[in-house]
């Protein structure tokens, strides 16, 4: 059979892009059978390209998936600062578990090949996201060319996302990919109920368009995330008191702030954010989040700004009420404490026709 040409090669490509995410209020982490607002933040991307081929190929990232080093110190300070892992074992996770739920749920696949890539601009360590987008990217390339985006449900795909992190031993919660898979603004609800009967949250995608301008602080080099391990989940699930009462009321904050958004009260959208991260200081303390991340936030308070972490810290989101003075200030506050800031980005909703089918209702 004659080879394909490269054009035609190229005309049958996939290439799927997935947003980084910000975590606006709510629980630290969904087991907790909390609630969440998180928003897909065009700032920043990871993108999949799926070609047709003989065989089935995952291509090495130049960059994050580095095997050839000019010298011992090299290699050495590229594991000190990068760690052991590029993208490519993500793209051969969800493969793995996007082919296990294809045959477990009786979705006949093609047995054409492919050659997968990746390419990402999401900083490391920042709490964006970045490794649930580029599996996200992945599974959106492999439902459209196996053509079975319309039989494997949108409030799946986050669960199959997670699992095919959870397959490579990243600690992980739903809410990330969520925000990923719908894209836009979502308000979460992992209450226990929904979450033993339907094996996934409800999820309820709001505007965009009510969010009020905000901004984004991240480190450039955020070397100094917390060192120490915390005891939160242990001491939840042994039903420590304080825990409880504090991550039923950081659930309560995304309640509060849901009603907020809707409403356009930004006042009270500054209180919570500022009480959410203050709530997580309260369970976490401040050698498990990191003198550098709390910096950030602390940076953003002293010129007025409302703020929390983006995530699990490395990056964090800031509500300036005072509007484009008090953004200013917070530049010049910003660069003088060696952070980068930038406005954020919001993306809309990115489910086209056929997810909406598989939509519930």
């Amino acid at each position: 059979m004659d080879e394909e040409s490269p054009s035609s090669r190229k005309s049958n490509e996939i290439e799927h892009k997935v947003y980084a995410r910000v975590g606006l209020l709510g629980n630290p982490s969904d087991v907790y059978y909390g609630r969440t607002i998180s928003f897909s933040l065009a700032n920043f991307w990871a993108t999949v390209k799926l070609q047709p081929s003989h065989h089935l190929i995952i291509t090495p990232h130049p960059t994050h998936d580095l095997v050839q080093f000019s010298g011992l110190d090299h290699l050495v300070n590229r594991l000190q600062s990068e760690g052991y892992y590029g993208g490519v074992r993500l793209l051969m996770s969800i493969c793995k578990v996007f082919y296990n739920y294809c045959n477990e749920n009786n979705i006949e696949l093609s047995r054409e090949n492919f050659t997968l890539s990746y390419d990402t601009n999401i900083p490391r360590q920042t709490g964006l996201s970045g490794s649930s987008a580029i599996v996200c990217a992945a599974l959106n390339c492999l439902l459209d060319f196996y053509k079975v985006r319309h039989l494997v449900k949108v409030e799946i795909r986050p669960d199959l996302i997670l699992s095919a992190e959870k397959e490579l031993g990243i600690i992980a919660g739903l809410q990330d990919r969520v925000a990923q898979v719908y894209g836009g603004l979502v308000y979460m609800d992992f209450n226990k109920d929904h979450m033993e009967k339907l094996g996934h949250g409800v999820y309820t995608p709001m505007d965009t368009s009510l969010l009020p301008p905000l901004q984004l602080i991240y480190a450039e080099n955020p070397s100094d995330s917390g060192k120490v391990h915390s005891t939160v989940q242990k001491r939840w699930l042994d039903g420590d008191e304080f825990i409880v009462s504090s991550m039923a009321e950081v659930a309560d904050l995304a309640l509060q702030g849901q009603t907020a958004i809707l409403e356009k009260d930004y006042s009270k959208l500054a209180d919570l954010m500022n009480r959410n991260f203050d709530l997580r200081r309260s369970m976490f303390g401040d050698d498990a989040l990191g003198s550098l991340n709390i910096e950030m936030v602390e940076v953003a308070r002293r010129v007025g700004a409302a703020s929390k972490f983006t995530g699990s810290g490395g990056a964090v989101v800031v509500f300036c009420p005072d509007g484009p003075p008090q953004v200013k200030l917070l530049e010049d506050a910003c660069k003088e404490a060696g952070f980068v800031i930038q406005p954020v980005k919001v993306v809309p909703s990115y489910l086209n026709e056929d997810d909406l089918k598989t939509l519930p209702g």
